[in-house]
């Protein structure tokens, strides 16, 4: 027996759903409702360009309504009448302002109402005038802002030409008479007292030059990072204890902040020792055998018993496992006669030296006893 389609309810259901489809995009385009609406006239003075029957109106940045209408004024060709129709309920006031927003990367147009006295019982609004200028975009703005300026630059060219020279004739001028001006300057920082500071010095760490000969060779990748320090040994400053100034150190300086100054110094020690399996830097190494972690404790000028470099700093080996395989404190004191930069960066250099041999030698037994 053949079943016949019902057709009838087939056909109802096809016009509800598409009945469905047109009043949720009503509701859409209608903020969501479709509760009482308001009528009001906007009149703009100039070109509203882009703007459609239907675009967005909103109220502090609120969809309220769109426009219905769009006309030019019968008594002046210049302005443009807008009717918009809005919730009742939006708070428009006599001074609500008017203009026109481009939204989106396309520049959509829509009429964006804001603010307003807040006045409970306003008198009833029926036409709203848009502020001077609210249709123009900023393409527009820019034209005539640019247009304004060469307007301006026309005007003035010949007082602009003039200046123009002048400035030439003037650099001209401190050309010619640079050594005087020169002389000046330094007659003037001799009547002052006035001087620009003296330049900075730098003074660089010596590395152990002769280890030694190569006795147990650390033959696989590792690496000595970056040496931890506290905030005070961060610094490229000559460092006192008891802490104060001595003439000479003002500026003096050394050649890189402390701890990268050890790393260096440390890595070029070992490559000395043995060049062909010296250690990494941690930042070039990828997964490394182990590491030499130092943490430097002292590195200062001693004044109280007499002049004296002081390094003191520990040291670690973690394998890749993160499991400390040695440890050990490393110090070294070199005095010297005057507290003067070069004399006291000579000793630094010597009691590194003695710390870096000491490094060096229980860095092997230790990586041959591991």
């Amino acid at each position: 027996m053949e079943t016949r389609a019902p057709y009838v309810v087939v056909g109802a259901f096809v016009l509800a759903a598409i009945a469905a489809v047109f009043g949720f995009v009503y509701w859409l385009q209608n903020t969501g409702g479709l509760g009482p609406r308001t009528s009001y006239q906007v009149q703009f003075e100039g070109s509203v360009p882009g703007l459609l029957v239907g675009a967005a109106v909103l109220f502090n940045g609120i969809r309220v309504g769109e426009v219905t209408a769009l006309g030019l004024a019968p008594d002046n060709p210049r302005s443009v009448n807008a009717t918009i129709s809005i919730s009742s309920v939006t708070p428009v006031r006599a001074d609500t302002k008017v203009g026109l927003e481009f939204q989106g990367l396309t520049g959509v147009p829509v009429i964006a109402l804001e603010g307003g006295s807040l006045v409970a019982k306003a008198e009833k609004v029926t036409t709203l005038v848009a502020e001077p200028g609210a249709g123009q975009g900023m393409t527009q703005a820019a034209r005539d802002a640019l247009r304004k300026v060469d307007s301006v630059l026309t005007e003035n060219s010949g007082a602009l030409k003039d200046t123009i020279d002048n400035f030439k004739v003037f650099s001209e001028g401190l050309a010619r008479n640079t050594g005087k001006l020169d002389g000046i300057v330094a007659g003037l920082e001799r009547m002052t007292g006035v001087t620009s500071p003296p330049p900075k010095i730098t003074y660089d760490l010596s590395a152990l030059q002769s280890p030694g000969p190569v006795g147990k060779a650390i033959s696989v990748q590792w690496a000595i990072p970056e040496p931890t320090a506290v905030a005070m040994l961060e610094t490229q400053r000559f460092l006192f204890s008891p802490p104060q100034e001595y003439p000479g150190f003002a500026e003096a300086m050394w050649a890189d902040a402390l701890p990268k100054l050890i790393q260096a110094r440390l890595i070029e020690s070992f490559e000395n020792y043995d060049i062909a399996h010296a250690p990494l830097r941690a930042a070039d190494a990828g997964q490394t055998e182990f590491q030499l972690l130092v943490d430097l404790r002292r590195f200062r000028i001693a004044i109280e018993s007499g002049p004296a470099a002081e390094i003191g700093l520990s040291a670690r080996i973690v394998d890749k496992n993160g499991k400390v395989v040695a440890s050990r404190l490393f110090e070294a004191t070199e005095k010297f006669a005057s507290v003067v930069p070069a004399e006291a960066v000579a000793a630094f250099s010597t009691a590194f030296g003695r710390v870096a041999k000491d490094v060096i030698a229980w860095t092997a037994q230790s990586y041959q006893a591991k």
